[in-house]
């Protein structure tokens, strides 16, 4: 729900607008949508190795469970990157 300067509801197409004019504003185009822009900003702190837990709280997530339910395809290179990382300091010798 948002609202207008004195209170009262916004409707939805005021809402768009207002937020077209924003992304507009900040050069990235009018093309996004607030969940576009929650995902993208999700990709890129998973990609540079920020922790779900501060990920979780930066979206307002109480708890990382949404945050990985809801992002879990976002955080793949997080996993892929601690998984590289474990190889390099445990060797990456076959087992057998």
């Amino acid at each position: 729900m948002f609202c207008t300067s004195v209170g009262t509801p916004q409707d939805a197409a005021n809402v768009r607008r207002a937020f077209r004019q924003i992304t507009k504003n900040a050069g990235i185009g009018t093309d996004w949508t607030p969940r576009e822009l929650c995902h993208s900003f999700v990709s890129i702190m998973s990609d540079q190795g920020v922790p779900i837990e501060t990920i979780a709280d930066l979206v307002g997530h109480a708890g990382t469970s949404v945050t990985e339910t809801v992002y879990r395809h976002h955080l793949k290179p997080v996993i892929t990157k601690g998984a590289h990382t474990m190889n390099t300091v445990f060797g990456d010798k076959p087992t057998g």
